[in-house]
């Protein structure tokens, strides 16, 4: 079947603000990165470009070497539609060669989505890495469209089927428990909005939905989803919320991976292993002083 958006679904991804990017690590985990959407989409094509500067390599090494990824529209904070669902797209993606100077290449999609470019030889010297980018184009496969941003109710999906469950993981070697402070992983995700958790689908692509906290245990997070939502057993699983201002100017986000184990009756319980994360106040000359330094010392890692 061959994949069409709705209006309403091209309402949302070319109106939210922030989406959520899946990507495969080599172990069969998932990371989830939200991205300034800049709304570049081409609706007959059925693709979505997103773009990531060369500050941040390993999520473009890893993308071109494994190309299926997701896209996940879960949020309507400073969007330009409150339309109610959550939509998935699905799909391999390609990554471009470094485009120098981006904000210019894009031009008034940049401006609308990140706000007025810098002025001065000063700022375009010290964002010249940031301002170097590459875009990240997902051709979708499959569109997958919950009723609303908590994923209840029956999805809507659109192009290829929706795949068979996925099967269990074989656990780690260094064990499933928590590696990280859980309780203080707990308390962050519960000060942040739209949480949403991801996971490798049945057909190998990553898919993610909408959580809640519901709660902590001695062996990790207590998870709420709809009753199905997500796949009985053990699998690795990334994890993020995050906070932010119009424009992304301010930030506030926490990252991580780990192990979910999602038993018999439905109850989930999420081990982070890994976080990353940082908070930047809504000020444009921090996030620009921020934003230089991160992507130069990512290029010299």
């Amino acid at each position: 079947m061959a994949l069409r958006w709705s209006d309403e679904v091209d309402d949302i991804v070319g109106g939210d603000q922030v989406v959520v990017l899946a990507h495969r690590t080599p172990a069969a985990g998932v990371v989830l990165t939200p991205l300034t959407n800049f709304r570049c989409r081409d609706r007959t094509a059925a693709t979505v470009t997103v773009n990531s500067s060369i500050g941040a390599p390993r999520k473009l090494q890893r993308i071109r070497a494994d190309p299926r990824v997701a896209l996940a529209f879960h949020t309507r904070a400073h969007s330009a539609t409150d339309r109610p669902e959550f939509v998935l797209l699905q799909g391999p993606a390609s990554v471009s060669d470094p485009i120098e100077d981006y904000p210019s290449h894009l031009g008034e999609a940049w401006d609308r989505a990140d706000g007025a470019r810098p002025t001065g030889a000063l700022w375009r010297h010290w964002l010249r890495v940031y301002h170097t980018r590459s875009e990240i184009t997902v051709a979708t496969s499959r569109a997958t469209v919950w009723p609303d941003l908590t994923c209840r109710g029956e999805p809507c999906v659109l192009g290829a089927a929706s795949p068979p469950p996925a099967p269990a993981q074989s656990p780690p070697a260094r064990g499933t428990g928590p590696r990280i402070d859980h309780r203080k992983a707990a308390a962050a995700i519960k000060s942040l909005p739209d949480p949403v958790l991801g996971w490798v689908d049945g057909d190998g692509l990553p898919c993610v939905v909408t959580v809640s906290l519901a709660g902590v245990t001695g062996g990790g997070l207590l998870l709420d989803a709809p009753a199905g939502l997500l796949p009985a057993g053990g699998r690795r699983a990334g994890l993020t919320a995050h906070a932010f201002t119009r424009h992304v100017i301010g930030q506030h986000q926490h990252v991580f991976t780990g192990w979910l184990d999602v038993g018999p009756s439905g109850k989930a319980v999420y081990a982070p292993h890994t976080r990353t994360g940082h908070r930047l106040p809504p000020s444009t000359t921090a996030y620009r002083l921020a934003v230089g330094f991160a992507t130069r010392r990512g290029v010299r890692r």
